[in-house]
């Protein structure tokens, strides 16, 4: 067992966004967030998403785009930046960034 912890701020709960989101999209955002590093920044790919999540993959990608799309109080949560292998001029990652808007962290001792 990994003695990292993802925290979630009551904060999430009390301002009514876990309600908003819904589940589908909370549950993606805590897959999310267990690949995410001290800026929030996370790589997973498509296969271990939908793994964590226990779906098919373009299942997963359903709900990472609905992430994508929530907007709380007109602000993202996650982001996410496409970018290409130089070498090869293909699509070479995603990179997800979970934004302070989600009420999340990871390595946050204050």
């Amino acid at each position: 067992m990994s003695g990292i912890f993802v925290k979630l701020y009551v904060d999430a709960v009390r301002s009514g966004m876990i309600a908003d989101m819904g589940a589908e999209k909370l549950q993606t955002l805590l897959v999310l967030a267990s690949y995410m590093d001290a800026h929030g920044r996370c790589y997973p790919t498509q296969w271990a998403i939908a793994e964590a999540l226990g779906v098919a993959r373009e299942t997963a990608n359903r709900r990472v785009a609905a992430l994508l799309r929530y907007r709380w109080r007109g602000s993202p949560i996650v982001t996410a930046e496409r970018r290409r292998d130089p070498t090869v001029q293909t699509w070479a990652n995603t990179v997800y960034t979970i934004l302070p808007e989600s009420h999340m962290r990871i390595f946050d001792t204050s």
